[in-house]
């Protein structure tokens, strides 16, 4: 394929919340058999890093390449060329749709460049709709209670239950959308789809839940779990296997989604002239630092998230070098023989696609802030609203500093891949040198990455604004329903 140029189209998949262990090509419990055949047909980035904890932070990389903050102080992409706007200018049509995450609307700047985007925040047709998106643990207890019923009506309908009871996550008006738009649209075409279902609440469909709990786990029991986690109680073991389990199903759930986008590709004709891209833009927490969902902490868990390029002649690889999502743009832009914008930050990945070099040893830098609670993520969230976190990680070794306090973690994953063993504590004596004085490798790994992640932390501090957005009605309503308030 060379450079990828004469590759005419590119599908971009992006999954919220997605783990990296949640995938088979990553980790072999995980039950995802779709994205494990475009693995074995494509290449696997076994530590490619997300640019921030949730969904505001990585998506500036993800579809413009650049940092979050470091261009107006905003978590949008307004002031600078978007992916969809550089393929476009090209002469590439471009489509964009996402299932209903507040935070990747117009309002931010993701509609630039896209000849067709919605985001499909809102059915201003259903009050029942706008109702369920602002209570949606109540849209999950609908959801699974109705499922005795609709398995039913499926049986005696001689269908599937693989549906679910509501669209709660809008990915059906995602695929649908993006089936029109590869009947009406031209070659070359670049096609983004993201995906909310493995984002809480978890309310997948109830096949995909016997799927990963070998029908051993039923409604009552995520029943269980959402009234306990709606209610704010313990999260006690049997709740945290209840919730992990509803997170595989509704990553399941994804996987068969993207099946059937492939299923469009090849129906339209296009399959064998079309790149698939696919990843997470960050992940998810299951109490291995004490909470659920995607609090402000920069651990693997949250960072550490799936990245795969399949193309249509390609050979399977796996890529051990660390990526950062950055490089997803100058990547889908040299697949379509587009050049990347001047400011991106990151460099394109088909070279490792191609086996022709691995990407650089620069390490991955990540960011969060952290208010005065953890659990705290008002609307929407600046440099203003807390502590600046900055990470960096090369290969092997994890990095993070409190730009505000000076604090510091370091973490050796080969032997630490959840981050328990603080590096920068050294042994139980506090000596972070060896008894013959030699510097060990923990001093050279943190004399490596802290200038790194105090370099950054220093420029978006030096560039930070008091300006504050205000965000309509309908838009703050959505973001309340995702758990940011």
């Amino acid at each position: 394929m060379g450079n990828g140029a004469e590759l005419s189209n590119v599908l971009l998949v992006t999954v919220d919340s997605l783990r990296v262990d949640a995938v088979g090509a990553y980790d072999d419990g995980a039950h995802t058999p779709v994205l494990d055949e475009l693995a074995a047909r494509g290449t696997v980035f076994e530590r490619a890093f997300a640019t921030g904890n949730w969904t505001p932070f990585s998506f500036p990389s993800l579809l413009a390449s650049r940092p979050v903050f470091a261009d107006d102080g905003r978590i949008g992409v307004e002031s600078v060329p978007t992916l969809a706007e550089t393929v476009s200018d090209a002469g590439v049509d471009t489509g964009g749709f996402n299932a209903a995450n507040g935070f990747l609307t117009g309002h931010w700047g993701y509609d630039a460049g896209f000849d067709e985007f919605e985001s499909f925040v809102a059915d201003p047709d259903s009050l029942f709709g706008q109702y369920l998106a602002r209570h949606p643990t109540l849209a999950a207890w609908v959801q699974l209670a109705a499922t005795p019923f609709r398995r039913v009506r499926a049986r005696l309908g001689g269908g599937s239950d693989d549906r679910p009871f509501l669209d709660a996550s809008r990915m059906f008006d995602v695929e649908q959308a993006a089936e029109a738009f590869l009947s009406d649209t031209r070659e070359p075409f670049f096609l983004w789809v993201h995906y909310m279902d493995a984002h809480t609440p978890y309310v997948p469909a109830p096949r995909y839940i016997r799927e990963v709990s070998d029908g051993l786990v039923g409604t009552p029991q995520m029943l269980h779990a959402h009234t306990r986690t709606a209610f704010g109680w313990d999260v006690t073991d049997r709740t945290l296997d209840e919730l992990e389990t509803l997170y595989r199903a509704a990553v399941r759930q994804v996987d068969a989604g993207i099946g059937r986008l492939l299923d469009r590709l090849e129906a339209a004709g296009v399959a064998d002239d079309t790149a698939v891209v696919v990843a997470g833009d960050h992940g998810e927490e299951f109490q291995e630092h004490g909470h659920l969902a995607h609090y402000p902490k920069l651990y693997d868990e949250l960072v550490h998230v799936p990245l795969l390029v399949a193309t249509p002649d390609g050979t399977e690889r796996r890529v051990e070098r660390q990526v950062g999502l950055d490089d997803v743009p100058p990547t889908v832009a040299a697949l379509q023989g587009v050049d990347p914008a001047s400011v991106w930050s990151g460099e394109s990945l088909v070279p490792a696609v191609v086996g022709e070099g691995p990407p650089s040893t620069e390490p991955v830098v990540s960011v969060a802030v952290r208010g005065d609670s953890v659990t705290t993520q008002p609307i929407p969230r600046s440099l203003d609203d807390g502590e600046l976190l900055v990470s960096a990680r090369d290969r092997d070794w994890t990095y993070i500093r409190n730009v505000d306090t000076g604090a510091e973690e370091l973490y050796y994953r080969p032997d630490d891949p959840t981050q328990q063993h603080d590096r920068t504590r050294g042994d139980e004596s506090g000596r972070r040198d060896d008894p013959s004085g030699e510097r060990t490798a923990a001093d050279e790994a943190r004399d490596r990455l802290a200038p790194v992640a105090r370099e950054h932390g220093q420029t978006l501090r030096a560039g930070e604004t008091d300006e504050r957005e205000n965000v309509d009605d309908e838009l703050g309503a959505r973001l309340e329903a995702l758990g940011y308030r």
